[in-house]
């Protein structure tokens, strides 16, 4: 009974520790901001010395600014990561601002990183999510002004302005660096290209209809 009872407590122990580094490393110190002048290579930024910290490194200015949707998608992310923010680094959240313009599309996309909190700001939105397989279950919601949608980590999702005015949301992230990986550009946009025998029998169309829309990319 006690040998069980051990296994128990050693399989939970495990099961919290996996859950601990399945995500951004949590702080060990006040703040650990970026060394852009350092040269190791780890997982996340090295911390330059904290009597060369300054104001400026925990600061962004730009979000106010709409951004430019003049493209095919009608659509634009203005990301706020540890790029933007050297002091972001090791705190795991980032945030975005996606400016959409009439029918403007923020294509099917995932996060590897993160789960996405996204906050309309102006219009409306028809937004929504898949589950993995083999279910691959829709979930869809219409948002508008001051609604709010959760996005899972590392599902694909999308975000469609099916209006006539511009439309703008804040999305939150839970990474300092939760990366974006857009479908469509992915699978035929790659560089070298998947082979269209490959792409052929995955969407089960014919070699021309995959040449026609890598061509797109």
């Amino acid at each position: 009974m006690a040998f069980r009872a051990f296994l128990l407590a050693a399989a939970l122990l495990a099961l919290t520790c996996f859950n601990a580094t399945a995500s951004d490393p949590s702080l060990l110190q006040d703040f650990c901001v970026v060394d852009k002048t350092s040269k190791a290579r780890v997982n996340g930024f090295p911390c330059k010395e904290a009597k060369n910290v300054v104001a400026e490194d925990f600061f962004f200015s730009g979000l106010h600014l709409a951004g430019n949707t003049t493209n095919k998608q009608g659509s634009a992310v203005t990301a706020v990561n540890v790029a933007q923010i050297a002091g972001l680094n090791t705190m795991g959240i980032s945030l975005a601002r996606i400016d959409y313009a009439p029918y403007g599309l923020n294509p099917p996309h995932i996060h590897p990183r993160g789960t996405e909190i996204l906050t309309v700001l102006e219009g409306s939105l028809y937004v929504g999510f898949v589950t993995s397989n083999p279910d691959n279950k829709l979930f869809t919601k219409v948002l508008d002004k001051g609604d709010v949608f959760v996005f899972p980590e590392g599902l694909i999702h999308f975000q469609f302005n099916y209006g006539t005015k511009n439309a703008v949301a804040l999305g939150g992230l839970s990474s300092q660096n939760p990366g974006v990986i857009t479908v469509a550009n992915a699978v035929f946009g790659s560089t070298p290209s998947i082979t269209d025998d490959i792409l052929a029998k995955a969407f089960q169309v014919d070699k021309v209809t995959v040449d026609r829309i890598q061509a797109q990319f």
